[in-house]
């Protein structure tokens, strides 16, 4: 698989966007060889190219250009079981890269979507399982890693229009101090930050796109750092 990225095809995007309009299996499969020539394969191309990019961050960031979901970029199929949106098919094209073995999804990383109007690009962990919870309120509450976090935190949002996410629960959690200094921080079950407004629509079609991806991804690393270090202390 070639890791030079020229952007996407004007048929690509057009795609999603007839997708969206036509969001029924006839219609996908009828179009399906659009679908894998004029948007996976240039998706493929996009994930190697900032894979490599992002191992400028850390060495250990972890990619793969496989399209079966066991990979960077995930399906195009919608999970409808408990939705009440039953359209099968997602009107986006998304992708993670992401550090630590085992589950892609249990670790920190970097996660970029397109669609249409653009697209967004998300740093950290939407959730954390029991013991990377039980880990990151610990380093919440200690001294040192709490402090970093701080900076961390302070940090990315002086260097843009980021928004810090993942407060979940109403109140702090039984066996930590309700009046700690970081009481709001411990009341999270995932970190992250993210740019909604990231990528513009003509973005899509330049190789500059990958710029682009990275930059974001540079001023929002130390959230990406600080949760890799806290996962070292599990």
């Amino acid at each position: 698989m070639d890791s030079s990225f020229s952007g996407f095809p004007p048929e690509g995007i057009q795609f999603l966007a007839d997708l969206a309009a036509n969001n029924n299996r006839q219609w996908f499969e009828a179009n399906k060889k659009t679908y894998q020539e004029q948007l996976l394969k240039p998706a493929q191309s996009f994930v190697l190219a900032l894979g490599e990019r992002l191992q400028e961050i850390s060495p250990a960031i972890r990619y793969d250009s496989a399209t079966n979901g066991t990979g960077s970029l995930m399906r195009i199929y919608r999970d409808v079981r408990f939705s009440k949106d039953k359209t099968p098919y997602k009107t986006n094209i998304s992708m993670s890269f992401w550090q630590g073995s085992g589950k892609k999804t249990a670790h920190p990383g970097f996660f970029v979507r397109f669609e249409v109007d653009g697209g967004g690009i998300f740093v950290g962990q939407h959730g954390f399982d029991g013991p990377h919870l039980a880990a990151y309120r610990d380093a919440v509450a200690d001294a040192k890693m709490g402090i970093e976090l701080e900076e961390a935190l302070a940090l990315v949002t002086s260097r843009g229009d980021f928004e810090i996410g993942g407060e979940h629960y109403k109140r702090v959690p039984r066996g930590y101090d309700a009046d700690h200094p970081r009481a709001e921080l411990l009341k999270y079950n995932g970190l992250w930050a993210l740019n909604t407004d990231a990528i513009m629509p003509p973005d899509l079609y330049e190789p500059q796109l990958v710029d682009i991806c990275f930059a974001n991804c540079q001023k929002m690393a130390p959230i990406h750092e600080w949760l890799v270090k806290m996962e070292s202390l599990l």
